[in-house]
């Protein structure tokens, strides 16, 4: 990966939504290999259960700005000191179904054992960047969405765990800005709104 493509990159933002949010994308290096940071959400969670995501949350009172929050929930959601992180820049922000705008930060961060809150995370799981950017574990498909419309979805299937979504969206820019992988040009399907989800 090359991160100096995020460092450049001027982030698109988003001011109308609702509500103010920001995301950690942790990359660290393994064995030689970049890997990408997850964390699978609690299963007893409201919202989006047993996703994976990057780490995050709502902006509160006590953050000075998004990346103060970005880096206030990596450590309460896995253990991560803001010390620890070393920001590299932004990608765009996201506005999601629930009236968010979710702002990613990109960030080095150590190889070592992450500590999961149980309260919100069920696992963290470190994906390696070669198997992210291997077409044979990405899809996509066209659908209706209740907000965006028409609407590409992107899936990335490593090992057992599945990337898409919101997070599936970030990574999409994150990984073109740093690798050589491009999303292809066309899905691979077109399919009603109501289709169930290949995940």
């Amino acid at each position: 990966m090359d991160l100096s493509g995020v460092s450049a990159h001027t982030p698109s933002t988003v001011d109308d939504a609702g509500q103010q949010a920001a995301v950690l994308a942790p990359i660290l290096v393994r064995n030689g290999t970049e890997h990408i940071l997850f964390t699978k959400r609690a299963d007893h969670l409201g919202e989006h259960p047993g996703q994976m995501s990057f780490p995050g949350g709502s902006l509160e009172p006590e953050d000075a700005d998004l990346q103060a929050t970005a880096l206030r929930e990596a450590d309460e959601e896995i253990g991560l000191e803001a010390s620890e992180a070393a920001i590299f820049g932004r990608i765009d922000d996201i506005r999601t179904v629930t009236d968010y705008a979710v702002r990613p930060f990109v960030a080095g961060v150590p190889d070592r054992s992450y500590d999961p809150d149980e309260r919100e995370v069920a696992e963290v799981a470190a994906l390696p960047v070669p198997e992210l950017t291997d077409l044979d574990n990405y899809e996509s498909e066209r659908r209706e969405h209740p907000v965006y419309g028409d609407h590409r979805v992107h899936y990335f299937h490593v090992d057992d765990y599945t990337v898409w979504g919101a997070t599936g969206r970030m990574l999409v820019q994150l990984l073109e800005l740093t690798t050589d992988w491009v999303a292809p040009d066309e899905p691979d399907r077109v399919v009603d709104a109501d289709a169930e989800l290949p995940v």
